[in-house]
């Protein structure tokens, strides 16, 4: 007896899915034996079935209509229930409910695997860190690191937060950030997310965010956002199913009163329950996000895919988004006979090597990415706010910043008209006095995201137009457009200007979607029909203001996440077209006495369950060339 009770008690413990799978199995093995007549039991066990996977459903039913006077697909397969059982078909009874209650089962698998690429990152989150103090390690929660603490990761371990590499070489697979399966190398310098995991070298990093910050942080909080539930397109189909509910008990009470057999009555209440139209829809839309997720998108809200199926333009930002972001030295001038440019290079970056300035370490990264000579030893820095920095590189005192500092340090300025065109394209110049003479410049610009140009063509092809909204001068972002074949240009744009740019787009009936990274994108974001922020580079607030955020950062999937909108789009369209078809055919065959309440329910559910298995096709679903 005790060890019933035990049993019982892990029965009763059993949630969500495993409960479901429980009752089913159950209900299932009651209908078996009602059919063979193998029970003991004094009653029909096909009312096992009934109260398991029925009584659920009837309580929905009466729940929604006392509270919401809500009419939906419960409301029907309550009364065919209730009639089954009136008029003694509890086995017809029996079956409509497990039947159903298979159906959901399905929509609710084909949901956890949807999304069990994303809700994995919440499994991942590494629980421990090794910190190290006054050089001796300790194992900490994760938790408690703080910004700036000093951590080892060894072989094989989870990157407890974000950070970057102080010493060490290592490769990191970051599949569960980007997607992608080969890891990627690192070494002193480069950054770390956490929740990936260290393949090969132990390494040493700073930390830089933590806690709620950090990445895959981030990424929980959007997960948790996702909801297919806010879909219109599911109301839709609930609208669709009131009505339906009044036609079946319409058209069951007419044939009741013509035929004056019950029996067909009922058969209609059985096979017009709209359960392919409400149960199909979400599966679809839930499904789509799951495959969103393998190409790098999170998808916070439901109907962001289905209002992305009927964009025609999209809007990018700039920086960060078509370009890294991130200056690189893209040419290397010599202003006097005295030096050649490799020396005003490698002195320029040895004198910036301790620079906190963005360009200095930009100038000094592009050195070190691009040449093979070490840096040059500086001695005797100084850094010179809102001018540059002073240093001496083998004896020599090096002055490397704007034209304001050579000129405070009397440096005579020569011709440097050659240098213009790159200021009409938007370059910053980094001028380079050594011995108190202008040696040369080095021309520093944002780089292209080596993707762009082939998704904005891609994007063409399925007729989608490209807008760059930037807030650069107008030659910068000329020469990005031409760069890209951007026909639409708008350049210094404000957040205000880009905002009246979408407002202009909606008021002529334009769907337009924009994709940004700033906080000053944040407003565009929210004001267009969809926004989709860079979840990596982007700041919290754009990515709090999008609809959907790109984890890797990179635009090239954008085109299969436009097209798959449509996918999914068509496959809802399918599903609804084939369900009330299968009902209109149903319910001729149950008037003319064909069906009878067993096969009707047969009929009926094996289309729920086609439609859900079709939008579990979206799942692995790619656009084939």
């Amino acid at each position: 007896m005790k060890s019933f009770i035990t049993h019982l008690e892990h029965f009763l413990e059993l949630g969500g899915i495993k409960k479901e799978i429980a009752f089913l199995a159950i209900a299932g093995i009651a209908l078996i034996a009602s059919i063979f007549h193998l029970s003991p039991l004094p009653f029909d066990p096909a009312w096992i079935a009934i109260i398991l996977c029925g009584v659920p459903i009837i309580l929905e039913a009466i729940i929604g209509l006392v509270t919401a006077f809500d009419i939906k697909a419960d409301v029907l397969v309550s009364l065919a229930l209730i009639a089954s059982v009136c008029i003694g078909e509890d086995f017809a009874a029996g079956e409509v409910a497990f039947i159903m209650q298979l159906g959901a089962l399905l929509e609710d698998l084909t949901v956890a695997k949807a999304r069990a690429g994303i809700e994995k990152l919440v499994h991942l989150t590494p629980q421990t860190a090794r910190i190290l103090l006054n050089g001796s390690e300790k194992t900490i929660p994760a938790q408690e690191v703080r910004i700036g603490d000093i951590l080892r990761v060894l072989p094989g371990e989870s990157v407890p937060v974000d950070g970057i590499i102080l010493s060490g070489q290592t490769s990191i697979n970051q599949a569960v950030m980007t997607g992608e399966s080969l890891p990627v190398d690192k070494e002193a310098g480069d950054e770390v997310s956490s929740g990936t995991v260290n393949q090969f070298g132990a390494f040493e990093m700073k930390a830089t965010k933590v806690g709620e910050d950090s990445s895959i942080q981030r990424m929980i909080r959007l997960v948790q956002s996702a909801d297919a539930g806010k879909a219109k397109i599911v109301g839709m189909a609930d609208r669709w199913a009131t009505w339906i509910v009044v036609i079946a008990l319409t058209a069951a009470a007419l044939t009741w009163i013509i035929s004056g057999e019950i029996i067909r009555a009922v058969t209609i209440l059985v096979v017009f329950c709209p359960c392919a139209l409400v149960l199909a829809t979400p599966t679809a839309i839930m499904a789509a996000m799951g495959n969103a997720t393998k190409h790098g998108f999170l998808v916070r809200e439901g109907d962001a895919l289905e209002r992305l199926a009927t964009v025609k333009k999209i809007a990018f930002d700039k920086t960060g988004t078509l370009t890294y972001g991130k200056p690189e030295v893209i040419a290397v001038k010599a202003l006097s006979p005295e030096f050649c440019p490799e020396d005003v290079y490698s002195y320029t970056a040895a004198a910036e090597q301790f620079s906190e300035h963005p360009l200095g370490k930009a100038i000094t990264a592009s050195y070190l990415q691009k040449k093979e000579n070490p840096l040059l030893k500086a001695e005797h820095f100084e850094m010179l706010p809102g001018r540059g920095v002073l240093a001496f590189v083998n004896g020599k005192s090096v002055l490397a910043g704007n034209l304001e500092l050579l000129k405070d340090h009397g440096v005579s300025i020569s011709d440097c008209s050659d240098i213009d065109a790159f200021l009409k394209e938007g370059c910053t110049v980094t001028y380079t006095a050594i011995d108190g003479r202008l040696a040369g410049c080095l021309i520093l610009s944002d780089t292209l995201r080596p993707e762009s140009r082939n998704t904005i063509a891609a994007l063409s092809r399925i007729g989608v137009q490209a807008v760059l909204l930037t807030g650069d001068n107008e030659n910068a972002a000329q020469k990005i457009g031409s760069q890209l074949q951007i026909l639409e240009v708008h350049a210094n744009c404000l957040p205000e200007d880009k905002l009246n740019y979408i407002d202009s787009a909606q008021s002529q009936n334009i769907s337009l979607c924009m994709i940004g990274d700033g906080i000053n994108d944040a407003p565009a974001l929210k004001k267009a029909v969809v926004g989709i922020a860079m979840g990596g580079v982007g700041s919290d607030i754009a990515v709090d203001a999008a609809d959907i955020a790109l984890v890797d950062d990179e635009v090239k999937e954008l085109p299969h996440l436009m097209a798959l909108s449509k996918r999914m789009m068509r496959t809802i369209g399918l599903n609804l077209t084939f369900s009330m078809a299968l009902n209109f055919l149903a319910i001729a065959l149950a008037i003319t006495g064909i069906l009878n309440p067993v096969v009707g329910a047969l009929v009926h559910n094996a289309g729920s369950v086609l439609v859900i298995i079709n939008s579990a096709f979206l799942l692995n679903w790619k656009k084939t060339k």
